[in-house]
């Protein structure tokens, strides 16, 4: 079945240009140009996913995270992917606050890709945290490492990393010359060291790449 899909922004080329790079596996049922008409929207429809410009009128500032941040508070059942044209740590930190899931982050240029844009709309309806891996990047150039991640080893911090940019165990096995298996291991390590525990409410890895990003 095709998820359903609701887009906000003011720009009304971009507006269209996203509904038709949704509109192959997803089933796009409006459009919003403001978070006010966002909320509308969202209501009526109950929506699986909202694609949120990060900035939109009036003020062109941080709308988009305050309507995404509302809609996950109020409309639990409808996941939210955050769009930016630059990379701002402040505002996606304000969004994976408190450990909220079924979230994502990333640059429009990503998204110019079809399929990198249905892969995150997808996996935040999944539940995971999306993150771009320009974000990651611009926490990793911060010089010193955050007290919460010292208890890590490096390898295992470049794992957790990786894990952050949605990476699956395969992938960071690839991106580091390692085994899968070796990956595995460190995984494990990184939920004990930074005392994850296995629930069955919800997902270890992605607590784990919350705790990363909080940190960072």
């Amino acid at each position: 079945m095709s998820l359903r899909v609701v887009v906000a922004d003011d720009n009304l080329i971009i507006r269209a240009g996203l509904t038709q790079l949704l509109a192959v596996g997803a089933d796009v049922v409006g459009e919003a140009e403001h978070a006010e008409a966002l909320f509308r929207l969202v209501a009526a429809e109950r929506p699986d996913v909202a694609v949120v410009d990060i900035r939109m009128r009036p003020s062109h500032t941080d709308e988009g995270i305050r309507a995404a941040v509302r809609i996950r508070r109020e409309y639990p059942g409808t996941a939210v992917l955050v769009l930016s044209q630059y990379v701002e740590v402040a505002y996606a930190m304000e969004l994976l606050d408190d450990g909220r899931t079924h979230v994502g982050y990333l640059l429009k240029d990503r998204v110019l890709d079809r399929s990198a844009l249905r892969d995150a709309v997808r996996r935040v309806h999944d539940g995971e945290v999306v993150v771009d891996g320009s974000l990651v990047e611009a926490m990793l150039r911060r010089p010193a490492v955050p007290a919460a991640l010292r208890v890590l080893s490096e390898r295992e911090r470049d794992v957790l990393a990786l894990m952050a940019e949605g990476l699956t165990d395969r992938g960071i096995a690839q991106r580091l010359t390692l085994s899968p298996k070796t990956v595995g291991t460190h995984i494990q390590r990184i939920f004990d060291r930074l005392a994850i525990e296995d629930s069955p409410q919800d997902n270890r890895r992605v607590r784990a790449v919350l705790s990363y990003l909080r940190a960072r």
